[in-house]
């Protein structure tokens, strides 16, 4: 049996099921919220106007508002370029404090679906009775459509990861990052029968437009507590240590089902690694869920 057949067989019923129900019934939409600027970015909007003012005012002040502005600019950049920062919008780094006091702790699986990797961490996770949140990429996800029906009929949330996962994400401008965001959370709605309410992005890397899409979608962005740079390590020790090091409630952990780096004997380092999480997660009483089970107001 074919590792894609092996992955979809683990709840093939609950499948025809779940997709039975999509098309009766449609996807159910994530709820739209007014936009709320950050505090940063209220202040960046502020500044702008003022340096405008004052330019106009006292034009020989031109070099000070033109430092004012570069400075402004390099913060807002800064700020996109560092995946946990808060300042750009809400953006989840770990569960909130009631999911965290519970002794809860969140798995999450980036770039899938993949046909050999994804069917195996599916394994894994049935076997020791966890959930976890698979952030899939809208191309792959139409590519390999019953390993995402799988994910979704097995009990783990499928979330948005964009559609092209684009090294350029960062830098798109308003059209196309909405493009980019919509035609993915369309296509994983229509697969599961589930609409998206987490977003995260391309190596974690945004820009100050994407806040008020996100918002509009009703998409909460959701970033990392530790990750274990499973893409480019070969080292299993190294990852699992990077995970699990002052592990604790409420920790968001990232692991990757699609662009997996191998060890040295060609074995996808998240098959290494994602035993020992779990066997960690057990003895330390941890709980893990889905991100969406930590919501306020859950789907």
């Amino acid at each position: 049996m074919s590792s894609i057949d092996r992955g979809t067989a683990i709840a093939q019923a609950s499948a025809e099921r779940l997709q039975s129900d999509a098309t009766a019934n449609g996807p159910a939409p994530a709820p739209n919220r007014r936009w709320r600027p950050a505090p940063m970015l209220q202040a960046s909007a502020a500044l702008h106007v003022g340096v405008l003012g004052l330019t106009v005012w006292r034009p020989h002040l031109w070099p000070w508002t033109l430092a004012a502005m570069i400075g402004n600019h390099l913060q807002l950049v800064g700020a996109g370029l560092t995946p946990r920062s808060q300042i750009l919008g809400s953006n989840w780094t770990r569960l909130p404090q009631a999911a965290a006091a519970s002794g809860q702790i969140a798995i999450t699986l980036d770039d899938g679906p993949d046909p050999e990797v994804t069917p195996r961490v599916l394994e894994l996770l049935q076997e020791h009775a966890v959930r976890a949140t698979f952030f899939c990429i809208g191309e792959r996800a139409r590519r390999y459509p019953a390993l995402v029906r799988a994910c979704a009929a097995a009990g783990h949330a499928v979330e948005n990861h964009s559609d092209s996962h684009s090294k350029a994400f960062a830098v798109m401008g308003p059209h196309r990052l909405r493009l980019e965001i919509e035609r993915a959370q369309h296509t994983l709605a229509a697969l599961t029968g589930q609409m998206p309410r987490f977003f995260r992005a391309p190596a974690g890397l945004r820009s100050p437009l994407l806040d008020p899409l996100l918002q509009r979608l009703g998409l909460q962005l959701a970033s990392w507590t530790r990750r274990g740079f499973d893409t480019v390590n070969p080292d299993p020790g190294k990852v699992l240590h990077r995970l699990t090091r002052q592990l604790s409630c409420g920790d968001i952990l990232l692991l990757h089902d699609g662009h997996a780096a191998r060890t040295t004997g060609g074995v996808p380092v998240v098959l290494e690694v994602l035993p020992g999480i779990l066997s960690q997660l057990s003895a330390r009483k941890l709980r893990p869920i889905r991100l969406d089970e930590a919501l306020p107001c859950p789907a």
